[in-house]
């Protein structure tokens, strides 16, 4: 194998590709990034862990084609470290030598023969946009839970049907729920997998918010799996097996009442909130016509009050959250207000997003909140 690529190119392949390398690997050649030089001038990246995979395709002058797999963390820092001059590769003997302007950098070769061949993606089930696909998986995966005990929690719900696509993640004490549409292969295509949060969001995140990203579904036999794939890029998670909960029979068919708040007023005094409550300490909001009282702290240890303008429909009422929770629910929102409807002050409040003060909520992304019961306040 002997080619010349781009160092910018290069390094921000691997550096993506490395990303999804596991921190122990099962197996020592998992640590390694597979490269596959192709005559036509194609260069391929890979890294495979049972649970996530990850491929890159670039473009290089190729010499001689083949491949080899060299460590891949190992390979991602010297790239980044290297000056900014094209990269030549060529594999002499066991070892790979780089060389870029006057370093020279020689790494050791991996037994490809022991190393996984990268999981095929099915057919294409549906196309969707980048930005909205991004910003949905993240306002939804905080609301997932950090338990490893709890397979199912971990997770993030998405389900298809059709055009409509929704995407749901609950810790037991919140949950939220983003629709969206895309661009289905079959109209009638439906599906409800389940996918672990955290994995859901790297990948999200990593192929970033311009274009469409392509969505692969396989749920034939117990090792399924779903695959994105944007810009010569394809990331592949290994789907989590079992039924999630029916959470959305959890939201309130009707309310009683609802506030409406201007958000980062809001989120800027839950920050300032957090400063003086303690871990599992809540925020209390006590809502009366024209405004919202934030109160926070109690006993001989530091408090705050802060008054907020806000509009109120129905009856005053006061609830307390958890205030971490709250402000990753105001920060998943980009509308100028929110709106915060409620039933009773011990059953679940639920936010929304707002356009205009006098407007209609969007029904788009749904927080359901449980309250904190407070005695003695």
């Amino acid at each position: 194998m002997k080619l010349r690529v781009e160092h910018d190119v290069f390094a921000d392949a691997v550096s993506w590709v490395a990303r999804t390398i596991p921190t122990r690997p099962s197996l020592p050649v998992l640590a390694g990034i597979r490269i596959e030089a192709e005559a036509d001038g194609t260069v391929a990246l890979g890294s495979y862990d049972p649970d996530i995979s990850s491929h890159a395709v670039i473009e290089g002058a190729v010499d001689e084609a083949g491949t080899i797999l060299v460590h891949g963390r190992l390979l991602s820092d010297f790239a980044k470290a290297l000056p900014n001059k094209p990269i030549d590769l060529e594999v002499s003997g066991s070892k790979l030598e780089i060389v870029c302007g006057s370093s020279h950098i020689s790494m050791q070769s991996m037994p490809l023969e022991d190393y996984p061949e990268l999981p095929a993606l099915p057919e294409i089930t549906g196309t969707v946009d980048g930005a909205q696909w991004q910003e949905a998986v993240t306002q939804v995966v905080s609301a997932a839970s950090n338990d490893d005990t709890l397979p199912l929690l971990v997770s993030a719900c998405i389900e298809i049907s059709g055009k409509n696509v929704s995407l749901m993640a609950t810790d037991r004490y919140r949950l939220a729920v983003r629709d969206l549409t895309w661009d289905p292969a079959d109209e009638e295509y439906s599906a409800r997998i389940l996918v672990r949060a955290s994995r859901l969001a790297d990948i999200a995140k990593s192929l970033g918010s311009v274009g469409k990203v392509d969505v692969s579904i396989d749920t034939a036999g117990r090792a399924g799996m779903v695959g994105f794939e944007a810009a010569g890029r394809r990331s592949v998670a290994r789907l989590i097996e079992g039924d999630y909960p029916p959470v959305r029979n959890l939201f309130p068919s009707e309310t009683n009442g609802h506030a409406v708040i201007r958000r980062t007023e809001l989120l800027d005094a839950i920050k300032r909130a957090r400063l003086v409550v303690e871990k599992n300490s809540a925020v209390r909001l006590s809502f009366s016509e024209g405004q919202v009282v934030l109160e926070a702290g109690q006993g001989d240890n530091a408090q705050t009050s802060e008054a907020l303008p806000a509009t109120l429909i129905g009856e005053d009422i006061a609830m307390a959250f958890n205030p971490s929770y709250l402000q990753e629910g105001l920060s998943a929102v980009n509308a100028e207000f929110i709106r915060l409807s409620f039933t009773h002050p011990s059953k679940p409040a639920v936010l929304t997003a707002q356009a205009e003060e006098s407007g209609d909520d969007s029904e788009d992304f749904r927080l359901l909140l449980m309250p904190i019961r407070v005695y003695g306040g």
